[in-house]
């Protein structure tokens, strides 16, 4: 049994989100995206061009305060399961985080996205939480069948829902 990432929130948080569960790559980094591939570190850069992302020594604990500092907060759908590899069609029984205490976490918490399908089909226990709840496309490699250019026009568009880009 595979165990998950914490979640990365802060009281600052207005937007969550939500994965499935870290890849291969993440978790042996400890790294929420942590596959080199994944365009979630690059879509956050094009919505967000004013501040340069940090690089280098450390760079992940300062991209962590970065995106929080923006009122963006990560976690996963998943806090366990049994996968090899990294694709979401290989995770077998898995255990759903439990969303009850995301209020608490996140006082001003106005919306949930959830990253790519797999995490989409648990919008169910999301949406219990009475806030917006977002699909957009997964920012995995594995999702071949849409360009950057169109990820990023659906994430930028929840981004500014919520006053989360550089325009506002």
């Amino acid at each position: 049994m595979l165990t998950g990432l914490a979640p990365l929130v802060s009281g600052n948080t207005r937007l969550l989100i939500l994965g499935s569960f870290p890849g291969v790559a993440s978790l042996a980094a400890q790294q929420y995206y942590g596959h080199p591939q994944n365009r979630f570190w690059t879509i956050l850069q094009a919505i967000w061009p004013s501040c340069a992302m940090p690089t280098g020594i450390n760079s992940y604990k300062i991209r962590s305060e970065w995106l929080l500092d923006r009122g963006l907060g990560l976690w996963d759908v998943y806090a366990a399961c049994e996968r090899e590899g990294s694709l979401d069609s290989s995770i077998r029984k898995p255990q759903v985080n439990d969303f009850s205490q995301l209020r608490n976490w996140c006082p001003g918490l106005q919306a949930i996205a959830h990253n790519g399908s797999e995490s989409f089909r648990h919008a169910r226990h999301t949406q219990r939480l009475g806030l917006p709840v977002y699909r957009l496309p997964s920012t995995s490699p594995a999702n071949a069948s849409w360009s950057f250019e169109r990820k990023l026009a659906a994430w930028r568009e929840v981004f500014e829902q919520h006053g989360l880009t550089d325009k506002q």
